[in-house]
């Protein structure tokens, strides 16, 4: 399933480790990074080539919220849903871009353009309410800001905006 130059890279990274537990996390990460999620298919391969069984990779897929054990769109939008972006707002963030990218909390745009997702505290406090997209932080939220950043990230393949 993997190809032959993915599968040398993670052989040499898992050998250069102490254990190969310790490159559980990186190699389901370059995995990911390859078909956009992590399937039942790439999670035993994973596991047989770290000795470790499917289950005990599971465990801490389901822990960290950067892998994805279903398919996501090309830009993952994760609200941040802590106390301080709930209190600066955090429900009106999440009712705006849903229902300008067209997706419900926990799924994805028709297009497969956008994931919507919950995750608690990104440490962006002082900047609520806030989200990471493909793990680029944004703050401050706006329906406008909003606007400009889901425009850009449909129209280009990158987008950088300076904060």
């Amino acid at each position: 399933m993997l190809p032959d130059e993915l599968k040398l890279k993670l052989e040499k990274m898992i050998s250069d480790a102490e254990s190969p537990r310790e490159k559980a996390i990186d190699v389901m990460f370059e995995i990911q990074e390859l078909q956009g999620w992590m399937s039942d298919e790439a999670m035993v391969e994973a596991a047989g080539l770290l000795g470790m069984t499917p289950l005990e990779l599971e465990e801490l897929a389901t822990f960290y919220d950067y892998i994805y054990r279903s398919p996501v769109g090309k830009y993952v939008i994760k609200v941040c849903d802590s106390t301080v972006c709930w209190l600066e707002g955090h429900q009106s963030i999440i009712d705006y871009i849903s229902a300008r990218a067209g997706v419900p909390m926990g799924g994805t745009s028709p297009d497969g353009l956008f994931t919507l997702l919950p995750v608690c505290c990104i440490g962006y406090c002082d900047r609520a309410p806030a989200m990471v997209i493909n793990k680029r932080v944004y703050g401050k939220l706006t329906p406008e800001k909003i606007d400009r950043i889901l425009d850009k990230l449909a129209n280009s393949a990158e987008f950088h905006e300076s904060e």
